[in-house]
């Protein structure tokens, strides 16, 4: 399979030609008839108000409620011992099998709970968890009363955490005492405690549960509170009456998740309730071939827009099994631990990164560990987070038989904007391409004045508006924000930020982003936050970061520091004393490792930092200089420290 492979036929285009132009031409016969996939208290008569543009309302008079449609009405339907959750956890040894019986009595008394301790629908409730059953009956009991949830993912240092606390401003925070990894603890308490001292909010409460293999011990009180009352998640629910689930507008917030800004500062992206869970159980059958009753396993965190969407939301709507796995590809135990997972548990299908799939190839490159285990019922393996390049998707389709499918989506879309749609309409792969625009989403190719471009030519993916259902309704508490980072580039186009192509069949190449965000193993990391990072060090006058090409993460942030006049370091200690600093300011995640010291960075007559240019040279492309640069020769200096071919 390549970029060459044959066009797909008319018959495989055909159901899938027919629901693409209806859901962009015909919203309300297209969209409406989705909609009956989910139960209304009140259904919906149209399916989106435009008139308000960008700010789009779907789905604008029905009301329902996602926690309902997501656990109570299995059990309403008589499904109530089938299996909703898996939870599989190497590193603890742990497995587990939650029914939707079990869902609904914790998710309701948690949700009772929270209700007892004052919060209404409307407020905010900060969920730091790892990837355990209580993650879930958090995010669900929060759904259930009305409580807008933030998912900050475990690994976010304090700083993170107390930008996203301050922005939020949530009455409660919902935790763990900590989270594991394969060879270490990581214990959050502490965390959330620093996070508390940096912010300026300060929540009524703080509910932590406590694991075994953390030995509980005495929570914060006084000084070390912060101002919050700190109580253990078993005395929280002790005794709480189960909520009933509110009713809510379509249009409602359901959650804010915070995704990376080119200034430093996260945007919180908010998702409704109506458009998000019509979008989602619409997916699961059409874009992944999932029914209720399947079992499915998004190999992701909750932390993340695929954890949020793939992980809880999507799969418990249709009423499929989601498996909650704590672990990694590589190393709880062994490279086998994916198909380990897929075998004991039956798994149809899964998502995961191509960061994974890298990881397992490194360290079985044969797929030996592939043969151990029985395959029979896994069907399609998918990849999303970040572009799935050939050679990675041609070893994982070679070892596993299997078709692998790339996805293209963004945090700000919630769900796909391309994809092989493998229910609706199965297409001819083409290795590099997510194959073609998912129905609701209007993809085009436009130039730097906003003009579509012809088939095959690169430029900037945007997306015609209005966005579809599931996409984001805006940020939180900024309008204006929203316009800007979005909106405003072309008009009345979502600009992605992504370059790419769409070829003469309708199959999407994404190429890479055209701004300062990296992805690094699927997570997009501002460039500007890491700098602000470094620049804390005494010694560091100035600093650029950039993102350069990775085999195993796709991207990874390297930094090229200016030390201050007179200063004279170690470059191996320096760098091992920013790499610190990042860890601390934002988390593990980032993968912050190597620094080069240079004599200076080029800029253009303003000032502006040339990331661009940097950028690629150290992917051995010919580089874009523009014509305002300031000094040439600080540019043919830095060259061959970012080929590598000098310090």
């Amino acid at each position: 399979m390549s970029q060459e492979s044959p066009s797909p036929t008319a018959a495989e285009r055909e159901a899938y030609d027919k629901a693409f132009e209806q859901s962009v031409s015909d919203r309300d016969g297209f969209w409406l008839e989705a909609a009956r996939l989910i139960e209304w208290i009140q259904p919906p008569s149209s399916a989106v108000d435009v008139s308000n543009s960008p700010h789009n309302r779907w789905f604008p008079d029905g009301k329902l409620n996602t926690c309902y449609n997501a656990v109570d009405r299995h059990v309403d339907s008589g499904r109530g011992e089938q299996a909703a959750i898996i939870y599989d956890s190497p590193v603890t040894g742990t497995t587990q099998t939650i029914t939707y019986n079990e869902l609904l009595a914790r998710v309701s008394r948690l949700a009772g709970a929270l209700q007892a301790d004052g919060v209404r629908k409307g407020d905010r409730v900060v969920i730091y968890m790892p990837m355990i059953p209580e993650a879930i009956v958090a995010i669900l009991a929060c759904a259930r009363i009305g409580a807008v949830h933030s998912v900050v993912f475990g690994g976010f240092a304090a700083p993170e955490l107390a930008i996203r606390v301050d922005d939020a401003k949530p009455a409660v925070i919902l935790t763990a005492d900590g989270g594991i990894e394969p060879s270490r603890q990581v214990p959050y308490v502490p965390i959330i405690v620093k996070a508390l001292e940096l912010s300026r909010h300060t929540p009524t409460t703080v509910v932590v549960h406590e694991r075994a293999e953390f030995g509980g011990g005495a929570l914060p009180s006084g000084d070390e509170a912060r101002g919050a009352a700190w109580v253990r998640w078993a005395d929280f629910v002790d005794g709480a009456e189960a909520a009933v689930p509110e009713e809510l507008d379509s249009a409602d917030p359901l959650y804010i998740l915070y995704t990376s800004g080119t200034t430093g500062m996260p945007k919180g992206v908010v998702r409704d309730n109506g458009g998000h869970a019509v979008a989602l159980a619409w997916s699961m059958w059409n874009v992944y071939g999932i029914s209720a009753g399947d079992v499915w396993w998004s190999a992701s965190d909750v932390g993340w827009v695929v954890g949020h969407s793939y992980i809880v939301y999507a799969p418990l709507l249709i009423g499929a099994t989601t498996v909650l796995y704590e672990g990694k590809p590589v190393g709880t135990p062994d490279a086998g631990a994916f198909w380990r997972v897929i075998a004991e548990h039956g798994v149809r299908a899964m998502f995961t990164a191509p960061t994974a799939i890298r990881a397992i190839r490194r360290v079985d490159p044969k797929g030996e560990e592939i043969g151990k285990y029985d395959l029979s019922k896994f069907e399609t393996l998918f990849s999303a987070g970040e572009r799935l390049d050939p050679e990675t998707q041609t070893w994982a389709m070679d070892k596993l038989g299997k078709p692998v499918i790339d996805n293209w989506w963004q945090t700000e879309t919630g769900w796909p904007l391309a994809s092989n749609l493998r229910g609706l309409s199965p297409m001819p792969i083409k290795l590099g391409s997510p194959t073609v625009a998912v129905p609701g989403s209007d993809l085009v190719v436009l130039d730097g004045e906003g003009n579509e471009v012809a088939p095959g030519v690169e430029g900037n993916l945007a997306v015609r508006l209005p966005l579809a259902p599931g996409n984001m309704i805006g940020l939180w508490n900024d309008d204006e924000r929203f316009v800007s980072s979005y909106m405003a580039t072309f008009e009345g186009f979502y600009a992605t930020g992504d370059g790419g192509y769409i070829d003469s069949d309708g199959y999407v190449f994404v190429m890479g982003r055209t701004d300062d965000v990296i992805n690094v193993a699927g997570h997009r990391l501002s460039t500007g936050s890491i700098e602000a990072a470094i620049g804390v060090h005494d010694s560091v006058a100035e600093v650029a970061v950039i993102g350069v090409k990775d085999e195993l993460k796709g991207q990874l942030p390297v930094g090229y520091v200016v030390l201050k006049s007179g200063v004279v370091a170690d470059p191996a200690t320096l760098r091992d004393e920013l790499a610190a600093l990042v860890r601390e300011h934002i988390g593990a995640v980032a993968s912050f490792r190597e620094t080069h010291i240079v004599q200076g960075l080029p800029k253009t007559r303003s000032g502006k930092i040339l990331r661009k240019t940097m950028r690629q040279i150290a992917d051995g492309q010919s580089p874009s200089v523009p014509s305002t640069i300031e000094d040439p020769d600080v540019l043919d200096a830095l060259a061959p420290i970012l080929r590598g071919e000098a310090e």
